[in-house]
């Protein structure tokens, strides 16, 4: 893989601070194992995927237990969160906010992570630009996060 994957016209992909994975291509499309079929194909995505690959491919995250793009309401408005696992439990375990490497991850960034766990109580999130990375787990009983140092393999916190 190269450091830099073109995609539409005159805009390059850069490396992103995740391990090189094998994606499938087409222009302008990126191939989504979680919602299985080509999507298209931006900064966002870009690191999406790469998110994607990490719980999948270094957290031991199932592919079968991600959901892309999941829509939920919060204060009557809705939103969308890009990612999320659940607990085998079926309830949700980790919310994943992804951002196109250009923003930076501000505390509004973790502001919009905590309204949407809220809403759905999950007991992770992951906050990426794809070039920086914040682990957090969340404390339901004083609605607060702590910073890990890295994310926990699923098996750790859901036992298989």
């Amino acid at each position: 893989m190269s450091l830099f994957s073109t995609f539409e016209k005159n805009q390059v992909l850069e490396q992103l601070n995740f391990r090189p994975y094998a994606f499938r291509l087409r222009p302008g499309e990126i191939f989504d194992p979680a919602r299985k079929k080509f999507v298209a194909l931006n900064p966002e995505e870009w690191v999406r995927q790469h998110a994607i690959r990490f719980l999948n491919e270094e957290r031991a995250y199932p592919l079968s237990l991600m959901a892309v793009e999941v829509q939920l309401e919060v204060n009557k408005l809705r939103k969308r969160v890009d990612i999320l696992v659940y607990g085998r439990d079926s309830k949700p375990l980790l919310i994943v906010e992804c951002k196109a490497p250009t923003v930076k991850i501000s505390q509004d960034t973790f502001d919009q992570a905590a309204r949407y766990n809220l809403a759905l109580g999950a007991d992770y999130f992951f906050i990426t630009n794809g070039l920086t990375h914040f682990f957090c787990r969340s404390d339901k009983t004083t609605a607060s996060y702590q910073f890990l140092k890295e994310l926990p393999p699923y098996g750790t916190v859901f036992p298989v």
